[in-house]
């Protein structure tokens, strides 16, 4: 799925686009995502973590921000818990390992920009 900037102004609705999240999957495997924009060094992805729900261990080359945008989440990165609920942002150095667990279950935006370490942007 390719969803790119399809103007000079984009505006998500980020209420609306957690409904998009597809339940069946996110009651199979504890988690579900959807794209909502994928375009030149820009991702930004919707993800529904159900209650009890984690993220496994995992890393990107990339930065990563994390916006809150309902429910509860626990990230787990350096050695350190960090406890978000709606409205919270967090931010992960390219690199940095990190794990997720819900209790009661979240929608996430996550927010990846592909950085080419030596040359910018990566598209």
């Amino acid at each position: 799925m390719h969803r790119i900037i399809s103007a000079d102004v984009l505006v998500q609705h980020l209420r609306s686009d957690v409904m998009t999240i597809d339940q069946t999957l996110l009651e199979a495997h504890g988690r579900s995502a959807r794209t909502l924009v994928k375009d030149g060094p820009l991702r930004l992805t919707m993800m529904g973590l159900a209650a009890g729900g984690i993220l496994p261990p995992h890393s990107t080359d990339h930065p990563v921000s994390i916006q809150v945008v309902q429910g509860d989440v626990t990230f787990v990165a350096v050695d350190r818990e960090y406890t978000l609920t709606a409205g919270d942002v967090l931010i992960f150095a390219a690199g940095v390992e990190h794990s997720a667990r819900s209790t009661g279950g979240a929608a996430l935006l996550l927010t990846v920009a592909y950085v080419d370490q030596g040359r910018g942007a990566v598209s």
